[in-house]
């Protein structure tokens, strides 16, 4: 009997029921596609450092776990060392260049030593460099935005000429000469990181040891593959946590205020409906849980509705902009179910309080 007149109370309010279940809804894809897009991007640079292939990396003293973020501090000459260190095949120097304008990490490279870097790079169509402005990028990306061998895309404000296309997941997307780079960002003769390849991975821990005995290396972060994958985790990220809980923060108030705002005008529309239930010998605690019924019921449908449209979404994204990764994962889909359900539950408390303290002679004679 509650049920069927919870439903009827909702189903009597059309217009405020929407505007509720798209508010919850709203809050649970916020989370959801902030979340996607925020692992998402830690997970494809873990991939494409993975497809790299190499067993090291050296990089300069306090260097960051985010790709990217360190400039271009290391002497080129430092691989004239690494190469002379005993089971070491390749010392591959490369820079990271970051570029806000797409969001995204631009590769310069010593072609050579970076095909030395199994697996060397396969060409779909067109070839290595031929020039100084020639430019390599995946397939993802020439897919994405249409381009072919020979066309002109923008690389750090600069426009280059696409000399060949390869299959994505060896790094970056776009790929520089080592020295066209170093000329665009100032850094003649200096690199971000050395990618290095040894005869055999068992003699990491002895490379690592031997590296930093060279003179002039100690200060220097030499890591093999799997720990610098794992250094890159949210904790270790600056601004990562804190940026998805901000995210989190806004969408529990906005969750919040429209719940409040919905079951408070609600409860004082129905005053005369109260008083009648309380005249006929309703408690308290059944007023109360009939306005945390109405508000349960809301949330649930905002939440279904909210997981329905970040999946969609998703796809759409997906489809649109495959060279992005989105994460997907229950275990958030779970955390965004029960932030929606404190929210509006938190939301529903005091206009639930509320009706339960109206006095039925008041609430009968309501106008």
């Amino acid at each position: 009997m509650m049920n069927k007149m919870v439903v009827s109370n909702l189903a009597h309010r059309p217009t405020r029921s929407v505007i509720t279940v798209s508010a919850v809804a709203l809050e649970v894809a916020m989370i959801l596609l902030v979340v996607a897009l925020f692992y998402g991007l830690l997970n494809g640079s873990k991939e494409s450092q993975l497809g790299v292939g190499a067993d090291l990396l050296v990089q300069p003293p306090g260097a960051a776990a985010l790709v990217g973020m360190s400039g271009a501090p290391i002497s080129v000459k430092v691989g004239d060392v690494l190469r002379r260190v005993p089971h070491v095949t390749v010392a591959a120097p490369v820079i990271w260049a970051f570029s806000q304008k797409p969001l995204e990490i631009d590769y310069g490279i010593d072609l050579a030593s970076y095909d030395a870097l199994p697996p060397a790079f396969r060409y779909v169509s067109g070839g290595p460099f031929q020039a100084a402005n020639d430019v390599i990028v995946d397939d993802f990306f020439a897919s994405m935005n249409h381009k072919k061998v020979g066309d002109t895309v923008e690389v750090l404000n600069h426009p280059f000429r696409i000399c060949g296309i390869v299959p994505h997941g060896k790094g970056g997307r776009k790929f520089l000469q080592l020295a066209t780079m170093q000329d665009l960002i100032g850094a003649e003769g200096r690199t971000s990181v050395f990618y290095v390849k040894l005869d055999d991975p068992a003699y990491i821990d002895e490379v690592t040891n031997a590296i930093k005995q060279r003179p002039g290396m100690e200060r220097y972060s030499v890591r093999s593959m799997a720990e610098y994958l794992s250094m890159m985790t949210p904790d270790n990220l600056p601004g990562f946590n804190l940026a998805i809980e901000i995210v989190i923060g806004v969408a529990i108030v906005v969750g919040f205020l429209v719940i409040f705002q919905s079951m408070y005008t609600a409860v004082m529309e129905r005053t005369r409906e109260i008083g009648i239930l309380k005249s006929l010998g309703a408690s308290k605690l059944y007023i109360v849980n009939v306005v945390l019924r109405e508000t349960m019921l809301l949330a649930v449908a905002g939440i279904v509705a909210g997981v329905l449209i970040s999946m969609a979404t998703r796809r759409v994204i997906i489809f649109e902009r495959p060279v992005m990764r989105l994460f997907w994962s229950n275990t958030w889909v779970l955390r965004a179910t029960l932030i929606a359900l404190a929210g509006s539950l938190a939301g529903a408390i005091y206009p639930a309080y509320k009706a339960a303290q109206r006095d039925p002679i008041d609430a009968l004679a309501y106008e």
